[in-house]
């Protein structure tokens, strides 16, 4: 077993049975009733898995549809997207690109003036760093996504 294999399979044990549901077998969870649909704090959302950066609070909206939503992602190859012609609909799938979690589905119906797209995330895929907790964390060049804001 190699040592990549070892860490991810090391991390998979970690996930909560939702969390591996969600990023393992591409599940959805139910709208408004996941933790961070409605969160307003500013800070940075992690892949569960894998840790690496997805997506910054300052790129979150309320979208209305009661899943985290986003404008887009902290890097733009930080989230892959695949053709998803599940459940009798053809939709984009987002997935993690370093882990290769599932994390949600992307439209073309976001906010105009942010770029018009929706990433719509499952809140089970995603770990939250609030802001005063980024140095800490490991994420410290991040902070300056927030306007100089102090943790």
């Amino acid at each position: 077993m190699t040592d990549a294999t070892k860490e991810k399979d090391d991390a998979l044990s970690r996930l909560t049975p939702e969390q591996y549901r969600v990023t393992q077998q591409n599940g959805t969870e139910r709208p408004f009733a996941n933790p961070y649909w409605d969160l307003k704090e500013p800070g940075l959302y992690v892949d569960v898995v894998s840790g690496e950066p997805l997506f910054a609070s300052v790129d979150k909206f309320d979208s209305g549809t009661g899943w985290p939503s986003f404008t887009r992602p902290v890097f733009g190859d930080a989230v892959t997207e695949h053709r998803d012609a599940s459940h009798g609909m053809v939709r984009v799938e987002a997935r993690s690109a370093g882990a290769d979690s599932h994390l949600g589905h992307v439209f073309p119906d976001g906010p105009r003036e942010a770029g018009g797209m929706r990433y719509c995330i499952n809140s089970a895929a995603l770990r939250f760093v609030p802001l005063a907790e980024l140095e800490a964390e490991g994420y410290g060049a991040f902070a300056e996504l927030f306007g100089g804001a102090e943790p």
